[in-house]
């Protein structure tokens, strides 16, 4: 059944064309990268929700080849800024290059290395955000939580991809530090005093979450 809805609400945008989403895919595909771009219905709505936040500095921890990134930067208000934080050089240099195409080249920054040690320098910066996204490695996903508490402004957004990490989230014998690690995660976002937050089950799932 949810399977049939999430075809349902996809057909319904099937014929819209986007071309720099198609490019990112086109690109990936080019490359012989394992897609895990954020589903199409669920980069429509992140680029709903930094709009009607009025996002001016998005941060996005995981950038693969430019996908979200275009999502992200759509929604924010003139003059803003996304941040982006890669591991690998190869994929952030392929995700600056379709922004560039898509006409965000100026909107975006990235940061390569391991994430956490680029939050640590943003905070020594300074900087803080009023949009998260988080769509990384799953095990630190907690980390990344806290990390988005640290540097979120009063009512910034966060959001996780992947949070039902393909169903194994309820297996209840699962021993997987990820499943372990996402858990405390969708606990968090739905229990933490700080957060006022919601986990949607569509696709592999998404978690948002506002800071009260």
């Amino acid at each position: 059944m949810l399977e049939n809805a999430e075809r349902y609400a996809d057909a319904l945008f099937e014929g819209k064309a986007d071309p720099d989403l198609e490019r990112v895919r086109a690109s990936i595909e080019a490359r012989n990268m394992r897609d895990i771009s954020v589903k199409p219905g669920y980069g429509r709505l992140l680029t709903l929700l930094a709009s009607a936040s009025n996002a001016a500095a998005i941060l996005e921890i995981g950038a693969l080849a430019g996908y979200s990134g275009i999502c992200l930067a759509r929604g924010l208000r003139p003059g803003g800024k996304l941040t982006s934080l890669e591991l690998m050089p190869e994929y952030a240099e392929l995700a600056r290059s379709n922004l560039a195409a898509a006409g965000f080249g100026d909107a975006a920054e990235y940061r390569v290395g391991e994430a956490l040690t680029s939050l640590e320098a943003l905070e020594a910066e300074g900087r803080t955000f009023d949009f998260f996204f988080i769509d990384a490695d799953k095990g630190n996903y907690p980390n990344y939580l806290e990390w988005a508490l640290k540097l979120g402004r009063p009512g910034a957004i966060i959001v996780g991809d992947n949070t039902l990490l393909k169903g194994r989230i309820v297996e209840e014998q699962s021993t997987s530090p990820s499943v372990r690690a996402m858990r405390v995660f969708n606990e968090r976002i739905a229990t933490d005093p700080r957060l006022q937050g919601v986990v949607l089950p569509a696709y592999d799932g998404l978690s948002i979450a506002r800071i009260v």
